[in-house]
């Protein structure tokens, strides 16, 4: 185990160090103390090990990540996991405005609630929140899977492409173009398996799926007004 606290070493001697890790490193295992929100912690990390940061986090912790798990023991600043490819984020706490945006792969799990924008423009990333996410969380989402355990804010979905939103509990309201969508049985296995893998003992069976009408795939002037 590789302990280091961030207040005597540092944010960008830490990074440093983490960068310097590859494939075949037997430095697997990282903990850093003191992280006092600071922003940008195990930011592009590109080798396939764990970091557990033993507090709250700032902006951009853990983005750009590949290959590695980063563990946040407490809540994260926005944009945690931001254009991740990668991987697994798995927070404690709660997470800040848009998690895991335009995320291409990997796993992000938050245990407690997402804010606004969660998921915004994702591009294959998983998502699965415990608890409830904000207002247009999946705004543009164009593959992936968001999973929501608790509720959803105003505008879920809007002007969303191909990724698959499940929530088991109330939408406030659907965004642009998304629409409720049939649960069949190749949902509910993705679903069983992504909530095995965040953690959460939640009853696929009790969600319902979210997608795209794709109504706005091309502009058509008889749909002018909800561009």
């Amino acid at each position: 185990m590789q302990n280091v606290d961030l207040q005597e070493i540092g944010l960008r001697d830490l990074n440093a160090m983490l960068h310097e890790q590859s494939s075949d490193t037997n430095q697997t295992a990282w903990e850093i103390d003191n992280p006092k929100g600071a922003h940008a912690i195990a930011c592009g990390l590109d080798a396939p090990i764990e970091v557990t940061v033993k507090g709250s986090t700032g902006y951009y912790c853990a983005g750009m990540n590949k290959q590695a798990t980063v563990n946040i023991k407490g809540s994260a600043g926005p944009g945690v996991a931001e254009n991740m490819m990668s991987g697994k984020v798995v927070i404690e706490g709660d997470a800040s405005q848009y998690a895991g945006a335009t995320g291409h792969g990997g796993l992000l799990v938050i245990k407690g609630n997402a804010s606004s924008r969660c998921g915004i423009s994702m591009k294959g990333i998983n998502i699965v929140v415990h608890g409830n996410i904000g207002h247009m969380s999946a705004f543009m989402a164009q593959s992936g899977n968001l999973v929501v355990c608790g509720d959803a804010g105003d505008a879920l979905g809007d002007s969303c492409y191909e990724a698959r939103l499940f929530v088991r509990g109330e939408v406030k309201s659907l965004g642009a173009d998304c629409e409720k969508k049939e649960m069949r049985p190749e949902h509910i296995e993705i679903l069983t398996e992504l909530l095995a893998e965040a953690g959460c003992d939640a009853n696929p069976e009790e969600f319902t799926r979210y997608g795209s009408a794709r109504n706005l795939y091309n502009f058509d002037v008889d749909n002018a007004a909800a561009y």
